[in-house]
């Protein structure tokens, strides 16, 4: 089981939150679908993933998408996903 706090930031506050929980065993080749799942739920576009996200994710336990990720409008700055222990 895993968890990923998922935060819409605007201006540096939180627009938007939520934390998906996996029951199953956490894997990178999933990843784009925990991606989804969550863009789903926070009703905002998904993100293109690239292999430097999955490296930061990896590497600091959390990952950055800024609007220039995004192949539609954001009306946000940043959408970070950040793994829970």
């Amino acid at each position: 089981m895993f968890k990923i706090w998922a935060k819409v930031l605007k201006e540096d506050h939180i627009v938007a939150q939520t934390v998906y929980r996996g029951e199953e065993k956490f894997s990178y080749s999933q990843f784009f679908r925990y991606l989804t799942d969550i863009c789903t739920e926070l009703d905002i576009p998904t993100p293109v993933l690239l292999k430097t996200h999955l490296f930061n994710y990896a590497k600091f336990n959390h990952v950055n998408f800024l609007p220039r990720d995004f192949m539609e409008e954001t009306d946000f700055d940043k959408l970070v996903l950040e793994n829970i222990f």
